[in-house]
């Protein structure tokens, strides 16, 4: 596979590539186990010795075939799969990571993500500090601490769509000698490329426009295979392992020593891989992702710019309008599009807000978000529930806030959709 092919193209072909004779679509290898001649080359397997397939929770061919292709897309040196975006993002950071341990992370992150951080890994005794989404570069430089290890932070914000200022948060991260993890959830790779500009880790719910039919929930984390895991901040990848006799990550496995410890120590402890059948699914997803992220973007762009005229709309937040404080910061990082959700308070506040969501009938008012029906949701009380009313208002997310995750169907219905429930908001 050439490296030059365009995204679109990497959507179609990367990670598979059958032989004479061999299934010309991605085959589901639906196997716990995989069998061998010799126990000497069992051995050399369960050593990291030589590379092959021995058991599914670490890697199976289906599974394998899309790592590669997300890889790929990314630009990055490798990938894992996980059985969830939060998988991904747990194991993203627990990767490097231990009790007494540090993490600068964005406030305005998905409500799953932030109570994952706040509270689950809080009792793990690994601490987070909260910054804004458009923190200025002395705010971040005030939350490092020496024992932080990690700066976490979304490209766009969910779900109140702030652009992220990738090479601000990489800038200082780097000075401090920690890596970048963004999730590029959202754009896509087919939008943004974090590693382009400066990040080192990219994590992301494939749960998402990657599967884009709402079939699958899993996640995905890349690794750039840029950072430099040898500046005495990470002794989990640059001292010996002694589960694997002694092994040391970054002279065995040298620019891919991060993915491979998360593959080969947390999904052979934690076990939250992917599963074949779910990778079969999201390779399909995969395969359109290019031609769907253009009409989710082309469509948003409508929407947002009809619910901008109507009066009965109090603010709309969509970083493809020139309105929009975060429309440069968008040229910069996502010139072709950003993604298909807006968001947006109607006249009213939440009652009407309510009304709007419970008046739509092409939408649908679902707990899901960017695939290829439309969809709406009131994220104050379902997706950030756990969310005091002050972490609500740090995130940017208001009583009033109704999220849209606009579909690929013809934007002439969607906009009559949005149009009579606004109709019937205010009879």
């Amino acid at each position: 596979m050439k490296e030059s092919y365009q995204p679109d193209t990497l959507c179609i072909h990367a990670g598979y590539h059958p032989k004479s004779g061999e299934p010309r679509v991605l085959p589901i290898v639906q196997s716990t186990t995989y069998c061998y001649d010799s126990a000497e080359e069992m051995g050399r397997l369960f050593n990291l010795e030589d590379e092959g397939y021995f058991y599914s929770r670490m890697a199976n061919p289906t599974v394998d075939a899309v790592e590669k292709k997300i890889a790929a897309l990314e630009g990055g040196v490798g990938c894992v799969a996980t059985s969830s975006g939060m998988a991904a993002i747990f194991l993203s950071v627990l990767n490097i990571c231990k009790a007494g341990d540090h993490v600068v992370s964005c406030n305005a992150i998905y409500g799953g993500a932030f109570n994952l951080f706040n509270k689950t890994m809080r009792d793990m005794d690994i601490d987070f500090t909260f910054v804004p989404p458009d923190v200025t570069e002395e705010q971040l430089e005030a939350a490092m601490k020496p024992n932080t290890r990690a700066v976490y932070c979304e490209t766009l914000t969910n779900p109140s769509l702030v652009v992220t200022d990738i090479e601000l948060y990489a800038k200082v991260a780097h000075a401090h000698g920690v890596p970048l993890i963004v999730d590029n959830t959202f754009p896509t790779p087919i939008n943004c490329r974090p590693f382009q500009f400066g990040a080192d880790i990219v994590v992301h719910s494939t749960t998402k426009y990657m599967d884009g039919h709402a079939v699958q929930v899993g996640g995905a984390i890349v690794d750039s295979g840029k950072f430099d895991w040898t500046n005495g901040n990470f002794p989990m990848l640059t001292e010996p392992d002694e589960s694997y006799h002694g092994l040391v990550y970054t002279k065995q496995f040298g620019k891919a020593a991060y993915i491979t410890k998360a593959r080969v120590h947390l999904l052979r402890d934690i076990g939250c891989q992917s599963a074949p059948e779910n990778a079969f699914l999201l390779n399909l997803g995969l395969e359109t992702l290019a031609l769907r992220m253009e009409r989710h973007c082309s469509n948003a762009q409508k929407v947002a710019e009809y619910l901008e005229k109507d009066s009965r709309i109090t603010w709309v937040n969509y970083p493809g309008l020139k309105s929009s404080p975060y429309y440069q910061l968008a040229q910069k990082y996502m010139p072709h599009g950003t993604c298909g959700v807006i968001s947006f308070g109607v006249k009213g506040g939440r009652a009407a807000a309510a009304k709007f969501m419970e008046s739509l009938q092409l939408a649908s008012m679902v707990v899901h978000v960017a695939d290829l029906r439309t969809c709406v949701l009131h994220p104050a009380s379902t997706t950030h529930r756990q969310l005091t009313d002050e972490q609500l208002k740090e995130a940017g997310i208001g009583a009033d806030m109704i999220r849209l995750s606009v579909g690929i169907e013809n934007p002439k219905d969607i906009l009559a959709d949005i149009q009579q429930a606004l109709d019937k908001v205010n009879a």
